[in-house]
């Protein structure tokens, strides 16, 4: 028995301890609960979300993240616009050269025509399409109208010849593979061309698909927390004095722990969380289910809703997979034998 074969490394499929050590192929992998975004933690910055906002599909910010994003999409429309306004004369500017140089031509061909130089007049008028016999004298009419009519049609044809030979001048120049964007297989969808192309509404980043956000359209969101750890670290203040603006020190506030306000069931991943829009409270979805919706009014304030006021707070779940985002991938090179 060789060594190969005892070592069972001679088989023509992998075991999977050597597909795990291969650097190819589609890699997955389970997250735990540490890979999981807090339920009350900013969508954009990812730490614990300071004056919560959330916007009508439910995914929560920080109000300054949130509207440093917006102002930051808003600034990028403007300088989008700004450029397709530039391209737009660029491209007028380079329309009217061409007419120019069009005219230019025209003019050039006349002149020759009446040297007798050229060869072939580009725009005939000799009467070719006059229906008189030959050797009969015709009246010459002279019109203004004529005459425009003519010297439109032949720079119009002197710009067509002249898009003809740029064409042509570039079908002969050999690709540069050493310029990305001159290799044979470039395709890139180029400048904007149009407002079509211009994103002109702000989006939200929360989540996937994007949907558009305005800054009207956040609603402020109010956590209710447990009072039994207000009341202890009120016996404790001696020890930790508040901030100078009398709020409490940043430690005290990450170790608040939001609950809800009916059942004071402690929120997390895996709790099922409803917003109410008008007054910006969270409950759970069972209380939701049980007094929310049959009276439709939050069971806090007791202010009245509506079938649309109660919205679901988007949460990335835990590590089961019942529970949301319990698996992700990557993709990798497919195995080239």
């Amino acid at each position: 028995m060789t060594k190969h074969s005892k070592n069972n490394t001679a088989s023509s499929i992998f075991s999977y301890a050597e597909y795990k050590k291969l650097d190819y192929g589609t890699k997955r992998q389970r997250l735990g609960n540490e890979s999981m975004r807090k339920f009350d933690a900013c969508a954009l910055c990812l730490q614990r979300a300071r004056d919560p906002v959330v916007c009508n599909k439910g995914h929560l910010f920080c109000k300054e993240c949130v509207y440093t994003d917006l102002v930051t999409q808003m600034n990028d429309i403007k300088r989008q616009k700004a450029r397709l306004e530039s391209l737009k004369r660029e491209a007028e500017e380079e329309r009217e050269r061409a007419r120019g140089a069009a005219r230019e031509r025209v003019l050039l061909e006349f002149e020759k025509g009446q040297l007798g130089l050229a060869a072939a007049p580009a725009v005939t008028t000799s009467g070719a399409g006059s229906s008189e016999p030959r050797g009969t004298k015709r009246k010459f009419d002279f019109s203004e109208t004529t005459v425009e009519t003519l010297a439109r049609e032949a720079e119009e044809a002197a710009l067509r010849q002249i898009e003809r030979e740029q064409a042509e001048a570039l079908k002969h120049k050999l690709p540069d593979f050493w310029l990305p964007s001159l290799t044979p297989t470039y395709t890139s969808s180029g400048p904007p061309a149009s407002l079509a192309d211009v994103k002109l509404q702000t989006t939200c980043h929360g989540g996937t698909p994007v949907h558009p956000l305005t800054r009207k359209n956040l609603i402020s969101v109010k956590f209710s927390y447990e009072t039994s750890s207000s009341s202890k670290s009120a016996q404790s203040g001696a020890s930790t004095p508040a901030t100078e603006d009398g709020s409490e020190p940043k430690a005290k506030q990450e170790e608040r722990i939001a609950m809800c306000p009916s059942c004071k069931k402690t929120l997390s991943n895996s709790t099922l969380m409803h917003l109410m829009k008008p007054c910006g409270h969270v409950v759970c979805k069972t209380c939701t289910e049980k007094l929310v919706k049959p009276s439709m009014q939050c069971i806090q304030c007791d202010v009245k809703l509506r079938e649309k006021d109660v919205i679901d707070l988007t949460r990335e779940g835990t590590g089961y997979a019942g529970g949301g985002l319990a698996e992700t991938s990557k993709k990798g090179v497919a195995f080239q034998g």
